[in-house]
């Protein structure tokens, strides 16, 4: 088997409620895109008694030796699906991690499709849906990554030709926890996508809504409010809002000059924090 490339595209939330908690998991409702950024997966098959799995690039940094790859591919021999096959996977990081970009469980999600899709193995959507989860709740997300009504019921709705943005994606010189920002939580809002529409995916209604763990990450890291109020200012942006559990905060603009020039303002301002222009898919 010759060397198969993938693009792992990162995560955002557009919008994202917390509505209740189940017995270790919060339920969560969001409005989610993908974005033309991405990591690099390079998948070989090989004669080995074991997966040789390794990280390179700039964002490769004390990546654990358990991590959301080797969990996946731990499942799936468990359940005897890649039937004794071996595989090397090298993946460059160019997403960084504890950003909310959902770089990890996209990396195992598109490794996961990967397989399914050149018939590596056969499973069921049950099959997916669970393994999926015991690697992590945002890992079905990037199974046919698209955009995608996530509702509080755990249901998915894709969408397709969803209007699209121009996105400055900025990061402070440090990480959010997702269990301690979600350990925080104290209140729920009620459901608002139960009944998802392509209408959500409008600027208008986007710019109504909002990422309900700000506040949390705000408190304890005051510098993320300082960073979007900047970008509340920069070029008009139509909204800016934190993604996930943060830390990148994601300012989203309708033309791409305001948001290069965004990006100039930024880099001037905040000289040492890591920022890049994209574009919503």
């Amino acid at each position: 088997m010759s060397i198969r490339r993938i693009k792992s595209y990162a995560k955002i939330n557009l919008a994202l409620n917390i509505t209740g908690k189940l017995k270790k998991l919060h339920k969560i409702e969001s409005i989610v895109s993908f974005v033309n950024f991405y990591d690099l997966i390079f998948i070989k098959k090989i004669k080995s008694l074991n997966h040789q799995i390794s990280f390179c690039g700039k964002f490769s940094k004390n990546i654990k030796k358990k991590n959301t790859v080797s969990m996946l591919l731990d499942l799936l021999d468990k359940n005897e699906l890649l039937n004794n096959n071996k595989f090397q996977i090298k993946i460059t990081k160019e997403i960084p991690q504890k950003a909310g970009l959902g770089g990890g469980s996209m990396n195992s999600a598109n490794i996961f499709n990967f397989f399914i899709k050149r018939k590596f193995i056969k499973v069921s959507q049950s099959q997916i849906k669970d393994i999926s989860n015991k690697i992590g709740s945002d890992v079905i997300l990037g199974i046919k990554p698209t955009s995608t009504i996530l509702t509080s019921n755990g249901d998915k709705k894709k969408f397709l030709n969803c209007p699209k943005f121009h996105i400055l994606l900025v990061k402070p010189d440090f990480g959010c926890s997702t269990k301690d920002i979600y350990s925080k939580v104290k209140t729920f809002t009620r459901s608002k996508y139960n009944k998802p529409k392509k209408f959500m995916f409008d600027c208008k209604y986007l710019s109504t809504q909002e990422n309900a763990l700000e506040k949390i990450a705000f408190l304890k890291y005051p510098k993320l409010r300082e960073i979007k109020n900047f970008l509340l200012i920069s070029n008009n942006p139509a909204f800016v809002r934190m993604t996930g559990s943060g830390s990148v905060i994601v300012a989203y603009y309708l033309k791409k000059r305001d948001c290069e020039l965004a990006k100039v303002q930024f880099k001037r301002k905040f000289k040492n924090y890591w920022c890049n222009s994209s574009k919503t898919i």
